[in-house]
């Protein structure tokens, strides 16, 4: 079973782990009024039809964290799935711009995110990044303030990425703030390829020069893109249960996740915004497994994939990998 090996998770919003519990909990702490008379109406509306009907209640949902107290336990609440799942190293997307552009300062998630990370490693021994994720629906002006306020923050800020709509916002936009981010040192991740185009791949890797591709799923529209990835090894992170409710693949026995891995892509296998779209990691797997008959050797496969892909010190990466082996028998 997955969930007895170690694993990791690369594509994560932590402001996607918000249960519909938390937020009304939240909501009634705060006095923010919804729209929703109950808990049981709320997931109703987790009915998708699109990446947009996703993100408009995404950001709707946000105002509810107001402190970093509310950052710290929606964090904390995601670690301790994280801990059951045997989830031993993390690297956990945050949106400052959504947050900062609705009146909190940078510190309020930053702090409460960080602190609980922190308390998770030193409790029980997780390792962890962070990616600061820039929205590009906003302009890069606002993505480069936000990397600016990120400095004096530097040292628990492991990798910029971009996520937000991706159709009309195409990668290009985005080089400065790249630039800027590798000049502190950060890495670069970037979504494409999951409601834009393969062309938009190409953009991230090229323009923005990424070292990773959240989701990625549409490279198949491109064979020279295919041969690219394979040949250089640059890993996708690929979020199945997210792809099917959010209309990018009709059903998961339609999913490319495993033609993929086995064209020798460096896939791995998150959960993306587990509260909204039906799962955390191990749901992940398990979807693939009855719905792609995911053989155990894929499965290996898909867990060593996610250490290497990761940007974990060498050492660690190779110990994790070399657990893996051991405990799935070779």
């Amino acid at each position: 079973m997955t969930k007895y090996l170690p694993k990791a998770e690369l594509h994560l919003h932590i402001e996607g782990t918000l249960r519909p519990q938390l937020l009304f909990d939240l909501a009634a702490k705060h006095d923010v009024p919804l729209h929703y008379a109950s808990v049981a109406e709320l997931e109703q509306a987790y009915d998708f039809r699109d990446l947009q009907a996703f993100l408009d209640l995404y950001y709707a949902g946000m105002g509810v964290l107001r402190e970093e107290e509310d950052f710290y336990r929606l964090t904390e609440e995601y670690l301790n799935v994280c801990r059951r799942e045997n989830t031993v190293y993390v690297e956990i997307g945050f949106d400052p711009q959504a947050h900062t552009e609705r009146g909190l300062s940078f510190e309020v998630p930053y702090r409460g995110i960080t602190q609980a990370l922190k308390d998770a490693h030193a409790e029980w021994g997780l390792e962890y990044g962070l990616i600061l994720n820039l929205l590009r629906h906003m302009p890069e002006e606002s993505g480069l303030q936000a990397i600016a306020q990120a400095e004096a923050c530097q040292a628990d800020i492991l990798a910029v990425g971009l996520d937000s709509s991706e159709a009309p916002f195409p990668p290009a936009g985005f080089v400065r703030a790249f630039d800027k981010a590798r000049a502190l040192g950060l890495r670069t991740v970037a979504h494409a390829g999951e409601e834009g185009p393969a062309s938009y791949i190409w953009s991230a890797l090229n323009d923005l020069k990424v070292e990773r591709i959240d989701h990625g799923v549409r490279c198949d529209e491109d064979p020279a893109l295919v041969r690219h990835l394979a040949e250089r090894q640059i890993p996708l992170t690929v979020c199945p249960l997210s792809n099917v409710r959010l209309c990018v693949v009709d059903d998961m026995s339609e999913h490319n996740i495993l033609k993929l891995l086995d064209a020798g892509l460096l896939v791995t296998v998150n959960s993306d915004d587990p509260a909204y779209f039906g799962g955390y990691l191990e749901d992940n797997f398990e979807a693939l497994a009855v719905s792609l008959a995911m053989d155990e050797g894929q499965r290996v496969q898909l867990i060593k994939n996610s250490f290497t892909a990761s940007f974990a010190p060498a050492s660690f990466v190779a110990e994790q990998i070399a657990r893996v082996e051991t405990l799935a028998g070779g």
